[in-house]
């Protein structure tokens, strides 16, 4: 119970002190706040991507090795192994695609 109070006084705390961070900038700063808001945009494409790319990449990982496992336990079963880990695998690497083309679009 304690550490669930100092959790939450701790979010607390940094969600006040981003208050004025997030407070509107005068005509003069207008210039600035967009050049922020591209970069943050790209920045934030970027991470998506990359968070994107990298788990897509685990997961193709390990239909690799369960197709190997599967494969090795029963050898007769290969060819309907074989088959099923390349449609998951297109599966996955045609959802890496689409965040590349949303990333494309949004920027």
């Amino acid at each position: 119970m304690k550490n669930l109070k100092m959790i939450f006084f701790s979010v607390l705390a940094l969600a006040l002190m981003s208050i004025p961070a997030m407070a509107q900038a005068g005509a003069a700063g207008a210039a600035d706040n967009q050049f922020t808001v591209d970069g943050y945009k790209a920045l934030a494409a970027g991470l998506g991507f990359g968070l994107a790319a990298g788990l897509g990449a685990i997961g193709q990982s390990r239909i690799g090795a369960s197709a190997v496992e599967g494969a090795a336990r029963n050898p007769g079963a290969a060819g309907t192994v074989q088959t099923m880990m390349i449609i998951g695998l297109a599966l996955i690497e045609s959802l890496v695609l689409l965040a590349l083309v949303i990333v494309f679009a949004k920027l």
